[in-house]
């Protein structure tokens, strides 16, 4: 099978950049795979790109040029934000090559993309024919010029059509699909079709199996990590920071004011799994709606319970006393309780979560299990193209 992947890398490499890279040298192993990427930019040319976002014909000419010299069996588009924008997928369209698109967020129906904003989940524009409340608002950046061109954007080939000309789109859970099917996309909900991330196990060559509480993320607002921290001060618990962000500051204040808490930095991902499989339970303090974080299926290859707010997607990954225990991330005394419960519980308890926490592992987040269901899903358009 050959496989064309187009991608926007962000300015700071993300979740999505790694999925995607992750996905494409699995596909490598057993296909032909070629990556159309761009990458968004700072200064004068990162403004251009932004100017042209609604109608790139630059960039639209060129995956045109690629995809005619290289003729792929199927087109995969994981980003488009913004240095692409959607203009190209009108030109693509007319090859008659079957596309499909993986959702990482919800920028198709908010310019936030997150669905996050002032510190709370924020819905009032997912409805609405164009945003003009997450404009008002700024949702995007605190911008009033970034919110509006987005939103535009989006509006703009939502009138025209253009994302109804994909064929599939590959959407990370229930939770998310059923967010898009309530919301005013114009595209039929049977073209979308869930399929979940997927994590490598690590066996580290040592362990560090000291039983503290770990956080592993972003150091941002809508992770969570102010309110948490602020909570984990009324206890004695251990708990280890590993991650940087734009709270770094912040964070690093209260840890030094804090003896059971570490702030850890940036970390590799070897050092961070000795960590983690020596760990007592992951803690996702989130109170955003996450796309699929990438932690809590680590956690689980590693046998990790997690304790993870009891919001969005979460709610689903996390089964309590099955592989953790949910908390309400708004509520300091909510998350000291659940830390109580959950250290006060019986080890032999705790054994069969951190079993259960496998078996999730290998029975949906499992590499060779995900990717088949991608297999699958190329298979199917091809198939379908072949009928028409």
């Amino acid at each position: 099978m050959r496989i064309l992947i187009i991608h926007n890398q962000y300015q700071h490499i993300g979740g999505e950049d790694f999925v995607m890279r992750q996905e494409m040298d699995i596909l490598l192993k057993d296909h032909e795979v070629e990556l159309y990427s761009v990458k968004n930019v700072k200064g004068i040319k990162g403004y251009l790109q932004y100017l042209s976002y609604p109608f790139n014909w630059s960039e639209s000419k060129k995956i045109r040029s690629k995809i005619e010299a290289y003729k792929p069996d199927i087109i995969h588009i994981h980003n488009m934000h913004y240095a692409l924008g959607p203009l190209f997928i009108l030109h693509l369209k007319k090859l008659g090559i079957p596309m499909l698109m993986t959702l990482h967020n919800f920028r198709l129906i908010c310019p936030s993309a997150t669905l996050f904003y002032d510190g709370n989940i924020y819905l009032e524009s997912i409805k609405s024919d164009f945003p003009w409340d997450a404009v008002k608002k700024r949702v995007l950046e605190n911008s009033y010029i970034k919110t509006f061109w987005t939103a535009f954007t989006y509006w703009l080939h939502r009138k025209r059509g253009t994302f109804d000309l994909i064929d599939k789109y590959v959407i990370l859970s229930d939770f998310a699909k059923r967010i898009f099917e309530e919301s005013s996309f114009p595209v039929s909900i049977e073209k979308f079709v869930v399929k979940p991330n997927f994590v490598v196990q690590n066996e580290p060559d040592s362990i560090v199996d000291d039983q503290s509480f770990i956080y592993i993320g972003r150091l941002s607002e809508e992770k969570g990590i102010i309110p948490l921290l602020h909570a984990w001060k009324a206890t004695n618990y251990p708990l280890k920071i590993f991650g940087t962000g734009p709270l770094q500051s912040e964070v690093e204040q209260i840890c030094n004011h804090s003896s059971n808490i570490r702030y850890m930095g940036f970390q590799t991902r070897e050092v961070i799994s000795r960590h983690l499989s020596g760990a007592s339970a992951l803690v996702v303090p989130s109170i955003c709606y996450e796309a699929m974080p990438l932690s809590v299926l680590e956690a689980y290859a590693a046998g990790i319970p997690v304790l993870a707010s009891n919001i969005g997607i979460l709610s689903e990954m996390v089964v309590p006393l099955y592989t953790g225990l949910l908390f309400d991330p708004h509520h300091h005394t909510d998350i000291v309780r659940i830390l109580s419960e959950w250290t006060n519980l019986d080890e032999e308890k705790k054994i069969t979560i951190r079993a259960n926490c496998r078996k999730e592992y290998q029975l949906k987040y499992e590499r060779s299990l995900v990717m088949n269901e991608l297999i699958g899903i190329y298979q199917e358009l091809l198939e379908k193209k072949k009928g028409e």
